[in-house]
């Protein structure tokens, strides 16, 4: 038994796993010390559950599925905890009891058939029809036809940043009804065309006319006129957010504010394929109706 808990056998796992972490992973300090403190926690919890009248140390052979769904549900139920930090800790062991099968230290994983805890989605903060017409004042009045571009592609594709920034000029057909921009760097490299509307397509006609006709961007760094990066892409979006005197709103909120405005009026999986979803489930969070909504729709029937 060692001053933190748990037996030196324990300490020794924990050791080569974080040593494996250090030397085969790009991972920041922090997360590999919430590895390290996630596992502890795990054997820590194993030892102390063994029915025996002195500490049996931790032998990874000795776990087996029901003993980490015993786990799951004791952090569940008894420790009521967080489902983030549930499925934190569980991914943990996921990862720990893979490495150790690869290694050959054990003959099965018993964390593969473990599920996580559901977690329920909760809706993004939603920006106003206010708050989008303040941003919008802000970058015509402070802004390049670059900028204003941008901002109103993000608000009227819902467009990720990523995607924003990997546009090439050919990428965007105009017609005189009809136009639509193809993403050839969506999630998974997924590539799909959405339809550009009327307000898109005349900003970008103008802002196309401006355009180097060499340039490989569709919105090039106007320093220097090579790709944007998602970080100036969002410290931009973060100054005209200042001008506009916005708080708690981000880059990735245009993209929300698309989706909830569209949510009104466009079936869901058409709005999962414009917004480049796998699953509907994501879509769903902007159906979900929020707790001032469901407050307006019981008020109706008060009899006060």
């Amino acid at each position: 038994m060692t001053g933190n808990g748990i037996s030196e056998q324990g300490e020794k796992v924990i050791a080569d796993f974080i040593h494996m972490l250090e030397t085969e992973e790009d991972l920041k300090p922090k997360t590999v010390k919430e590895y390290g403190g996630d596992l502890k926690h795990f054997i820590g919890w194993f030892e102390c559950e063994q029915v025996s009248e002195e500490i049996i140390p931790f032998r990874m052979e000795d776990v087996a599925t029901p003993t980490i769904t015993r786990y799951r549900d004791v952090m569940q139920k008894e420790m009521k905890l967080k489902p983030a930090t549930i499925n934190r800790r569980l991914i943990t062991l996921k990862r720990f009891f893979e490495w150790a099968s690869v290694q050959g230290l054990i003959r099965r994983d018993p964390s593969k058939p473990v599920k996580l805890v559901p977690e329920e989605k909760a809706s993004p903060r939603q920006m106003t029809e206010r708050e989008e017409a303040a941003l919008i004042a802000a970058v015509e009045h402070s802004g390049s036809i670059r900028d204003q571009t941008i901002i109103t592609l993000m608000l009227h594709t819902g467009l990720r940043t990523m995607e924003i920034c990997d546009l090439a000029p050919g990428d965007v057909i105009i017609g005189k009804r009809s136009g639509q921009v193809t993403v050839r760097s969506g999630k998974r490299n997924k590539q799909r065309e959405v339809p550009l509307n009327a307000t898109c397509r005349a900003i970008l006609e103008k802002h196309m006319v401006d355009l180097s006709p060499d340039s490989p961007y569709l919105f090039p760094s106007e320093k220097t006129g090579d790709r944007l990066t998602e970080r100036a892409l969002r410290h931009l979006i973060q100054k005209y957010m200042k001008l506009a005197r916005l708080e708690g709103l981000s880059a990735h909120d245009l993209r929300h504010r698309f989706g909830y405005v569209m949510a009104d009026n466009t079936p869901l999986h058409r709005l999962a394929q414009i917004m480049g979803h796998d699953s509907l489930d994501t879509t769903m969070i902007y159906v979900k109706a929020t707790r001032a909504d469901l407050q307006s729709e019981v008020e109706k029937i008060a009899w006060q």
